[in-house]
């Protein structure tokens, strides 16, 4: 059974582990925080070293308030170092903590806790808020928003694109779903940039701006070239210069596990005897006679196994990977489009060595480049290594916050299973999100993207139905380990049931739309959020946890800060100020609390959420 805490707890963060980024032969210095009415007489640290469990006895440090530290240090000789701690006596016969909880009894070393010896993810993404911008549906230069859009002069508009107005409604779910062409443009974004910084975000999210055959671009049809419909490479350049004019850094997105049907690479690949032929698989036996994503014959999937295609698309001078970060006006990272299937293909899995390749190369360009994988699963086994930094985390952040957040109206399905998305409870939302944070390592986990919704997805507030329950979701974005990331329009509440009924143009010249409550809740918390050192590198000790209302504490070593999250009128939660090491709490967001009796005590009045800053710790 997995047992309550007992005031034992370790996770990866700064207050229990002395350089969450070692270098190979560092002496890394370890503790564990026990209850001081709850003493073990023994602590020990098991360490897996050159495939062989080493342990180390762990002595305890002068008691903290209601807390010792047990000490143990070890010499990193891996690049992953898996360890466990053992805890005996007291209240504990024989207890694991792993990275998964506490146990009494032995568990595989899967959920065991991990550091690596790999460099580090920069450190401008610590404190980042990402604001992500579909460009088509962002802003348009030309034309009124009752007008057909129309493209860049000098520029012919597609025989493939069906002009709309910037005051329709996507289709949806029609042929015309990947070709409706609204007219969003890069120089609308750059003359927003002043809206994406108020908001707080420090981050620009840009799908992709290749030449394609559709306007998510996907399929693009040229990787060394910027669509002349958003503006050219010109429009780029001048977007990425004032961005970061503002602080504001730009992260592009490629895909590296396949291109559109009309790339040169693809075209020149009929030819059987051109150098390209390899950088697909060609089969005549497949559907469509070559291996494509998801069988879908305009996205032709690459074979990863060519040395050609790799030095062409990531390792070369003129590799695409390498040139758009090249610069003052190149982009600051990349977010890899599927990148859970970039080098898998049926016998072939060569992922792992993929990543480690192109995040070389992007450090020859720069050193603080971010390299962001997509991921619609358990992105674990990927963020072991020295490839993705961290992850879209669909698997371990979004469901488990729609899951819990779920308005009763919202009947659409759950991400990718035919079925609506299911209500839980707290306790299974936090249960779930232990399972999946057990099995990142710290860092990768702190640099992975907390997602409410996205261009593939129906927006947060269809999915939670009210202002009320999209605060509760944003706090839980903010106050998580990870980095917050906003879809474009959310800010506002914006609707949308499902991906292309979520890519809704931008309303800027109809305000009267915008949820004014809402914007001013996210310029709110995301602020926090970036001046916060606690939010962004700290542990998390989860306090209350209840059907309708959880509680957590981030602590770092500068600060830590307390958030209530509730998903509606809840039962009054009570933090104890000991458990915090704290005298009282300073409020800096949503709900009030009224220090009683050296108890924080929260009367919920509704769905939402408060945050406090934690004082004298």
């Amino acid at each position: 059974m997995h047992l309550p805490s007992l005031g034992v707890h370790h996770d990866g963060s700064p207050l229990y582990v002395s350089n969450v980024a070692p270098a190979l032969g560092e002496t890394l210095t370890l503790r564990l925080r026990t209850h001081r009415d709850h003493q073990p007489e023994t602590v020990v640290l098991r360490t897996v070293r050159d495939g062989e469990p080493h342990v180390a006895v762990a002595h305890p440090q002068t008691p903290d308030g209601v807390d010792v530290w047990w000490v143990a240090t070890i010499v990193v000789r891996n690049i992953e170092t898996h360890y466990r701690w053992l805890v005996v006596g007291g209240a504990h016969d024989f207890t694991w903590l792993t990275a998964g909880g506490l146990v009494d009894f032995d568990v595989p070393d899967a959920s065991d806790f991990v550091v690596t010896a790999t460099e580090a993810p920069p450190r401008w993404t610590h404190d980042a808020v990402v604001y992500q911008v579909f460009p088509d549906r962002f802003a348009r230069t030309l034309a009124d928003d009752d007008a057909l859009a129309v493209p860049p002069t000098g520029v012919q508009l597609p025989a493939w694109a069906v002009p709309r107005a910037w005051s329709d409604a996507p289709e949806g779910r029609s042929p015309n779903t990947p070709h409706e062409y609204f007219g969003g443009d890069l120089d609308g974004v750059r003359r927003h940039l002043d809206h994406i910084a108020a908001l707080g975000a420090s981050v620009l999210y840009l799908t992709p701006v290749f030449p394609a055959e559709s306007t998510h671009r996907y399929d693009a049809s040229a990787f060394d070239v910027v669509d002349p419909l958003l503006g050219g490479d010109a429009a780029l350049r001048e977007l990425v210069e004032a961005a970061h004019s503002d602080d504001i850094r730009v992260i592009g997105d490629i895909t590296l596990n396949h291109c559109g049907r009309e790339h040169v690479w693809f075209v020149r690949a009929q030819d059987p005897d051109a150098p390209e032929r390899e950088f697909f698989r060609f089969d005549p036996t497949l559907t469509h006679g070559y291996e494509c994503w998801f069988n879908v014959p305009t996205l032709p999937k690459f074979d990863h196994t060519s040395p050609l295609l790799r030095d062409a698309l990531v390792s070369s001078d003129e590799a695409p990977v390498r040139t758009w970060l090249r610069g003052t006006s190149g982009l600051d990272g990349w977010r890899v489009d599927v990148a859970n299937m970039a080098g898998r293909m049926g016998s072939i899995d060569v992922t792992h060595e993929f990543a480690k390749d192109v995040r070389v190369a992007m450090a020859h360009e720069r050193d603080d480049a971010l390299l962001l994988a997509e991921h619609g699963h358990d992105a674990s086994g990927d963020l072991l290594g020295d490839g993705w930094h961290g992850t879209m985390n669909y698997a371990g952040f979004t469901r488990q916050v729609w899951c819990w957040l779920r308005s009763p109206d919202f009947h659409e399905t759950f991400l990718g299973l035919p079925v609506e998305v299911p209500m839980i409870t707290g306790e299974q939302a936090v249960a779930s999100l232990r399972a999946f944070h057990a099995r990142i390592p710290w860092r990768s986990l702190v640099t992975s993207w907390n997602v409410l919704s996205s261009h593939d997805t129906a927006r947060i507030r269809s999915v939670v139905g009210s202002h009320e329950r999209q605060v509760a979701a944003l706090a839980l974005a903010v106050g998580l380990p990870g980095v917050p990331m906003v879809f474009a329009g959310d800010e506002i509440g914006a609707t949308g049931l499902w991906g292309e009924d979520s890519r809704t143009p931008f309303p800027w010249n109809d305000q009267d739309t915008w949820d004014q409550d809402t914007l001013t809740a996210y310029r709110e918390l995301l602020h926090v959020r970036r001046g916060s050192p606690a939010l962004a590198l700290g542990g998390l000790r989860w306090l209350h946890v209840s059907t309708d209302a959880v509680a957590f504490v981030r602590e770092h070593p500068d600060e830590s800060v307390l958030v209530v999250v509730a998903r509606s009128q809840a039962q009054t939660v009570r933090v104890p100020l000991a458990d915090l090491n704290a005298r009282t709490i300073h409020h800096l967001f949503g709900f009030t609390a009224e220090v009683v009796a050296d108890q924080a005590v929260i009367d919920v009045p509704s769905a939402g959420a408060g945050v406090w800053r934690v004082e004298g710790v």
